[in-house]
């Protein structure tokens, strides 16, 4: 019996400017800049990945954000966020 080999197609990562130049090339009218990526991943709201000094995020995650939003504000408020706290 021949085994298939499953091929992984990697990620699609990239720096901050590599993530914004893509997007206005996708879109040249996007007003999403530096600054809004920089915070959503210092904020926790996108995962990324350090490497050295640089902050590397997965193209195809951001987009997904962009076109979905914040999904659950429970799930916003556990990453960090202020909540009200129970009496």
């Amino acid at each position: 019996m021949k085994m298939v080999e499953k091929i992984h197609t990697p990620p699609r990562m990239r720096g901050i400017k590599q993530a914004i130049a893509e997007l206005h090339s996708i879109d040249a009218d996007s007003a999403f800049t530096e600054t809004a990526l920089r915070r959503l991943i210092t904020t926790g709201k996108i995962p990324y990945v350090k490497a050295g000094s640089k902050y590397l995020v997965n193209l195809d995650t951001l987009c997904t954000y962009l076109a979905e939003g914040e999904r659950n504000s429970a799930l916003a408020a556990a990453q960090g966020g202020i909540r009200r706290v129970a009496e």
